[in-house]
C-alpha cells in the first residue's frame, strides 16, 4: 500500500515510524512533515486543509489510504471530501467525518452528546455575546475555581480556569464581547470544576466495533509542579498507575460504550480514533472532553506499546471488521519528554540548530517543531522533539529519556525535569 499521513508534529512521526515497520505498506508521504519523517517517508510541502492540493497528490502517487493527524482537517470534513469525490471516494480515510468530529470542533455540541448519552460529565452552561449577564450570572452560582471554554478549536489554547471571581467576569466578556480567541470564542462554556487527577483514554472505532488502546497521562503546563501557562503537552506516561483493572472497566461501562453507541444512535459516521480526556473525581471517571484524533505527546507513548501491526488496524477499520483485531500490548511503560523553544508557549525563536541527535541510545527521538534545513536539523515551531523510552516502570523509562536528552542540544532548549512528578 501506499500511505498518505497529514500533519507534520511529533504524533506524525510516531505513526510513520510505526507505519514504516509494516510488511502492508512500501511508501509512505507525510504532507508536511518534519525532519524526522523526511528519514523514513517522503514530505510534500503541503498544507493539512489544502483539500484539492491533498487530491491532486493521492491521484498522482496513487495513493490508497490517507492517516489524519490534527483535528483541523477533520473539523473542515476532509473525510467528506474524500467520499464525495467519484476520483477519491475508493481511498481509505482514518478519521471521522465532519459530523462528527463536532466533537472537538464544538466543546457545546460535545457537552449535549454526553448529557444526551447519559455519559458523566462536569455541569455547564453555555453563553454568547448577546446573554454575557446571564453568563455573569451563573459564574455567581458556582464555587471557584471557574472553568472557561471557547467552544471552538482554539490550539489548545481555549480553555481558562481562574480562581478570581471578578477575573473569571473579565475573561468571559474578553472572549465573548472581546473575541479573544477570534471565532473560537464567540460562544463560551462555562463548567464547574472537577476536582481530582487527569488521565486519557484512546479508542479504536470503525463505526460499530471499538477496541481501547493504553492510557496515557500527559503534562500540559510549561512549568514544574505543573504551574504556569498551557501548552500543547509537555510530556508523558503510558500506562497510568493508578488506572486500575477495575477503574478502567468503569471507563468502559461508563463512557467509552455510551460514546460508541452514541455515535450510531445520533448517525455520526466515524471511522478512527476517540481520545477521550477523563478526570479521577473519587473512584469515578468523568468526562472532560473529546478530540477526535490522537493526542500529542500521548501518542508518543501509547503507538510504541502497541504491538499490532498499525496499518492492518486500520484497513480493519476501514472496512469495518475491527471485532476481528486483537489489540497486542507492551508490558513495557513508555515515557516521553518534550523539548521546546525557549519562550514557548509564547514568542520563541525558529531555525536553532539541534545537536547529538546521531548520540541517542537507546531511546527514540520523535521530531515535531524540526525541519532539515541546508542539510542541518535546525527548529521550526514551539515543541521541537519527543524524548520516548521504554522501561520497566515509567520512573525507569523516564532515566532514560533524560540521560538521552543531556546528550542534545540547541539555543534555548527548555523541558520539564519532573515528567510524572505526581504519580
Amino acid at each position: 500500500m501506499t500511505i498518505l499521513i497529514l500533519g507534520s508534529g511529533g504524533r506524525e512521526h510516531t505513526f510513520a515510524w510505526k507505519t514504516a515497520q509494516s510488511p502492508l505498506c512500501d511508501t509512505i508521504y507525510v504532507a508536511p512533515g518534519n525532519s524526522g519523517t523526511a528519514e523514513i517517508a517522503t514530505n510534500v510541502n503541503i498544507s493539512v486543509t489544502d483539500f484539492p492540493a491533498i487530491k491532486a497528490l493521492v491521484l498522482e502517487k496513487h495513493i490508497d489510504m490517507v492517516v489524519v493527524g490534527p483535528e483541523d482537517p477533520l473539523v473542515q470534513g476532509i473525510h467528506d471530501f474524500f467520499l464525495n469525490d467519484d476520483a477519491l471516494k475508493h481511498v481509505a480515510v482514518i478519521g471521522p467525518e465532519k459530523a462528527a468530529a463536532e466533537l472537538e470542533g464544538s466543546k457545546e455540541f460535545a457537552k449535549e452528546f454526553m448529557i444526551r448519552h447519559d455519559i458523566p460529565t462536569a455541569a455547564y452552561q453555555s453563553f454568547n455575546a448577546s446573554n454575557v449577564e446571564e453568563g455573569y450570572a451563573f459564574l455567581e452560582t458556582l464555587n471557584p475555581p471557574y472553568v472557561l471554554k471557547a467552544d471552538g478549536l482554539a490550539a489548545g489554547k481555549g480553555v481558562l480556569i481562574l480562581n478570581d471571581l471578578a477575573e473569571a467576569k473579565a475573561e468571559l466578556k474578553e472572549m465573548l464581547v472581546d473575541a479573544k480567541f477570534g471565532a473560537a470564542s464567540s460562544k463560551v462554556v462555562i463548567e464547574e470544576f472537577l476536582d481530582g487527577i487527569e488521565l486519557s483514554c484512546f479508542v479504536l472505532t470503525d463505526g460499530k466495533n471499538y477496541k481501547i488502546l493504553p492510557t496515557a497521562k500527559d503534562y500540559k503546563r510549561i512549568g514544574e509542579g505543573d504551574t504556569g501557562l498551557n501548552t500543547g503537552g509537555m510530556g508523558a506516561v503510558s500506562p497510568v498507575p493508578f488506572a486500575t483493572s477495575e477503574f478502567l472497566s468503569k471507563i468502559e461501562e461508563r463512557v467509552v460504550k455510551p460514546t460508541i453507541s452514541g455515535l450510531q444512535k445520533d448517525n455520526l459516521p466515524y471511522k478512527g480514533f476517540v481520545f477521550i480526556g477523563l478526570i479521577k473525581v473519587g473512584d469515578d471517571p468523568k468526562v472532560i472532553e473529546y478530540n477526535v484524533r490522537m493526542g500529542d505527546p500521548e501518542t508518543e507513548v501509547v503507538l510504541p506499546r502497541l504491538k499490532n501491526d498499525l496499518v492492518e488496524i486500520f484497513q480493519a477499520i476501514a472496512n469495518q471488521t475491527l471485532d476481528t483485531i486483537t489489540i497486542e500490548i507492551d508490558e513495557r511503560a513508555a515515557t516521553t519528554v518534550m523539548l521546546v523553544s525557549g519562550g514557548y508557549p509564547e514568542a520563541y525563536e525558529k531555525g536553532k540548530e539541534i545537536t547529538g541527535l546521531e548520540q541517542v541510545t537507546g531511546s527514540i527521538p520523535f521530531h515535531a517543531g524540526a525541519i532539515v534545513k541546508d542539510g542541518k536539523v535546525v527548529t521550526s515551531g514551539g515543541r521541537v522533539l519527543a524524548m520516548t523510552s521504554y522501561g520497566e516502570s515509567y520512573s525507569e523509562a523516564l532515566k532514560k529519556s533524560y540521560q538521552n536528552i543531556d546528550k542534545l542540544h540547541f539555543d534555548k532548549i527548555n523541558y520539564r525535569k519532573d515528567i510524572g512528578f505526581d504519580l
